[in-house]
This record gives structure tokens, C-alpha cells and sequence, in this order.
């Protein structure tokens, strides 16, 4: 029983396999570049290993070799010889393996120990935020799925690439979009002309669709997540703070079986109208989109559940409608400021989750008639400086029939304004107002 109680107070660690991990880099300096793309300094548990990796990392870095007499002159010269054990220590870890043959297994060993330790570290804080009752709950939440997403990032991160370890798979992706020739390398939209223009929708993106009310903005983003969701099976969530999950599903009835909205809300269809309707539902009921309903959702929400469903259900892409309505947990700042503070934190949830966030967004009421600019978005100038794609609608408010009754189509001005790694530019695109739906105006 003592055993155990001794063993759960001292962190998981294997000193000799640290010992092993620097034996093996003393005896064979081409090793470290195996071992330094996932091995750490504070990976090790002894800090006097962890003084010696970092030397025999300050070597590889200057272009040197790693072995005994280098790697004491280095600690030596940094003046770290003594607290690293001295000489003897050094020369003593050759000592622990034969051959270099199996570093990689034995680095392996010390980052699992560390994985370990930290997770120790992560509870023990969590464990502590709990107890403390002035801190908010959510944010405790949010605090804990944010040490683990970073853990598992490090566990996963690589120190450098080098043209050879690239370049055959940038060949390989040239050849494949040559083949494909409609390929993107991002999450396609739907419209041709926009991911023509971007490629498709990057991941570790912020875009930002801005446009006055009812000009168009959830229709559009509603038509790119149905294309990604139903026609590319890519997996999507929707955070819908404006309508309704049942909403939005009418939305998507009405568009993929192409029955007028009006229809579907009144009740008026023909009997053909329901086998339509039914294999429209069996189209969207098998896609892997997500919609999550939440009015007045505050921002640890948003993305306590984005982390969740990136990870339960491998989302590749978000859509938020709208930005503005998201509800900042500091209430006590200024409206101007809870925006950027939101906005910044979708570009960062972008980056740790390495998908795109697609986020809608109003545009000032003076643009009212006009192409908007960047300029015109509406309550914080960090959107603009956070998003990597700013893109606008404008169109005409004009009704949904002709003077004869028939159905028309709206023609629509896509504006990127803004692309980060790319071309701007005005795209026509067409809006169908009976569906609320955006098509290519080459599909038109």
C-alpha cells in the first residue's frame, strides 16, 4: 500500500530510456533528425537529460556533430556542464545502448512518459479550477478542452520538412488536379466561379460573408453547406443563431426537391410534389451535416461544441450565422470590443482545429443600395484584420415574379473584397428566390 501511495506522487517517467535516447544521439548524430521532429528538451523527465538534449539540439541547429567531445564543449561553453552531471555522466550514457538502431522506440518511450506528466499537470489544474467557485463553469470547460486540443497538437507536430520530404507530394497533388481538373485543394462551395477564384475554402481560414439583411446571407450559406454536406459527403456543422433547425430543414426540402418554399409552408403541393419531397429527404437524411440551434449562444459554447464535433465527428468545415448574434462572455466591454474579441477567437479556433470557419455578417446600414466594402462591416474593423476571404452580396431587392407571374432569378454580385493568399474580384452568381438558393450562373 505504501508502494502505491509513493508511486502515484511521483510523475510516470523512464530514465532509462532517456538515458537510451541520448546514448543512441551521441553515438550516431544522423539520428537526431529522426528523433528531433516529435522529441522536446521538456520531454524529459530529468532535467539533467533535458540540458544535454537541448545541447545536442544547439549542435544539429549550428550544423555541428553530436558526440562526446562536442557535446561536453557545448555545455561547457553555455555553462551548464555541472548541472548536466559533469563529464562523467556525459560519457556514461554511450554506456546504456550498443547501437543507434532503435532511437526512435526509445524516444517514443520518454514522449509517452511526458504525454503522461502533462496530462497529470492538466487534471491537477482542472481538479483546482473546479474547487475555485468564482470561476465560471464554462470557462473552466472551455480552459480544459483547450490544454487537451494543444496537448494533442504537440503530440502531433513536426520541428521541419525538408524539399525531399515535400516535394514528391506536391508533385503527386499537381498530377492529381491535372487529372481531376475540377479538383480544389479547400472545401469547394458549389459555385464554380468562387472556387475558381479561391480554390475552394481553406483550412486554419476565417471567411467573413457580409451583406444587408435579406439580401441573402444565410440562403448562400445554406447552399455551399448543403453542396459540401449533401453533394461532396464532406462532414459540416451549421451554428444557426437566427432560425430554427426546422427552418432551415424546410429551406433544404424546398431547394434540393425543388418545390417553391411558399409551397412547403402553405401546404399546397400536388401529389408528384411529395415523391420529390421524399427523395429529397433521403438525399439530405444520409449527409453527414450537423446543425446546432442555439439562439443568444455564448462563445465558450460555440466552441466547446466545434471542438467536440470536430473530434466525435470530423468536421471539415463550420458555418456560422450569424457573427454578431454570438454573445461574448464579457458583457461588462463595449460592443466594438465583444466583437473583436469574438472574432479573433473564431480565427483562432480556425487555426487549432485546421478547418475552415465560414461566419456571416451585417454590413452597415449606409450601404444600403451600394457595393459594399470592407469598410461597411458592421460593429468591428477586426473582422476585416482577422478574416482571410471578406466576401459581400449585393443584389437588387427586386420581387420574386415577373409582371406576368413567372417565377424569375435574381442575377447576384459575389464580392471578394479580401483573400488573403489570393485574387479579388466580382463574381455573378445568380440568387432563385422560390428555392432561396444560390446557383452558378453558368447553371442557371
Amino acid at each position: 500500500m505504501a508502494f502505491a501511495t509513493l508511486k502515484d506522487k511521483v510523475p510516470p517517467h523512464n530514465l532509462e530510456a532517456e538515458k537510451a535516447t541520448l546514448g543512441a544521439l551521441l553515438l550516431d548524430a544522423e539520428a537526431v533528425g529522426t528523433v528531433i521532429r516529435f522529441l522536446r528538451p521538456d520531454n524529459f523527465y530529468s532535467l539533467q537529460n533535458q540540458k544535454i538534449f537541448g545541447a545536442i539540439i544547439s549542435l544539429f541547429n549550428k550544423g555541428e556533430r553530436a558526440d562526446l567531445i562536442t557535446i561536453t564543449e557545448e555545455l561547457r561553453q553555455t555553462g551548464l556542464l555541472d548541472s548536466a552531471g559533469g563529464p562523467g555522466y556525459v560519457a556514461g550514457l554511450t554506456d546504456t545502448v550498443p547501437t543507434s538502431a532503435n532511437v526512435e522506440y526509445y524516444a517514443k518511450v520518454v514522449l509517452e512518459t511526458s504525454l503522461r506528466r502533462a496530462l497529470l499537470s492538466i487534471s491537477s489544474k482542472i481538479v483546482q479550477d473546479a474547487h475555485d467557485e468564482s470561476a465560471d463553469s464554462r470557462a473552466v470547460l472551455e480552459d480544459a478542452q483547450k490544454h487537451l486540443f494543444e496537448l494533442t497538437d504537440a503530440n502531433q507536430s513536426a520541428t521541419f520538412k525538408t524539399p525531399k520530404d515535400i516535394i514528391p507530394r506536391a508533385i503527386e497533388a499537381i498530377e492529381r488536379l491535372y487529372h481531376t481538373r475540377d479538383a480544389f485543394t479547400g472545401v469547394p462551395s458549389g459555385l464554380k466561379e468562387l472556387d475558381q477564384m479561391t480554390s475552394g475554402f481553406q483550412k486554419s481560414e476565417l471567411i467573413i460573408i457580409g451583406a444587408r439583411p435579406s439580401v441573402g446571407k444565410t440562403a448562400l450559406a445554406l447552399t455551399m453547406a448543403a453542396h459540401t454536406a449533401i453533394k461532396e459527403k464532406i462532414p459540416t456543422a451549421f451554428f444557426s443563431l437566427e432560425m430554427s433547425d426546422m427552418q432551415l430543414m424546410m429551406r433544404l426540402l424546398s431547394s434540393e426537391a425543388h418545390i417553391p418554399s411558399e409551397n412547403l409552408r402553405s401546404g399546397l403541393l400536388r401529389m408528384k410534389d411529395f415523391q420529390d419531397i421524399q427523395d429529397a429527404a433521403g438525399r439530405i437524411y444520409d449527409a453527414p451535416l450537423y446543425i446546432v440551434d442555439m439562439p443568444n449562444m455564448k462563445l465558450l459554447d460555440l466552441r466547446a461544441m466545434a471542438r467536440r464535433l470536430r473530434t466525435q465527428n470530423e468536421v471539415q468545415i463550420i458555418f456560422v450565422d450569424y457573427l454578431t448574434l454570438i454573445t461574448s462572455e464579457n458583457t461588462l466591454i463595449p460592443r466594438h470590443e465583444q466583437i473583436a474579441e469574438i472574432s479573433r477567437s473564431l480565427k483562432s479556433l480556425a487555426r487549432e482545429l485546421n478547418i475552415p470557419v465560414v461566419a456571416l455578417s451585417q454590413v452597415r446600414r449606409d450601404a444600403e443600395g451600394k457595393m459594399p466594402t470592407l469598410a461597411d462591416i458592421r460593429e468591428s474593423g477586426s473582422i476585416e484584420q482577422d478574416a482571410d476571404v471578406v466576401m459581400f452580396l449585393h443584389r437588387e431587392r427586386t420581387p420574386s415574379r415577373d409582371e406576368s407571374g413567372r417565377d424569375v432569378t435574381v442575377d447576384t454580385k459575389l464580392i471578394v473584397a479580401k483573400q488573403r493568399n489570393g485574387p479579388i474580384g466580382d463574381l455573378d452568381i445568380l440568387f432563385i428566390p422560390k428555392y432561396t438558393k444560390f446557383v452558378s450562373k453558368a447553371n442557371g
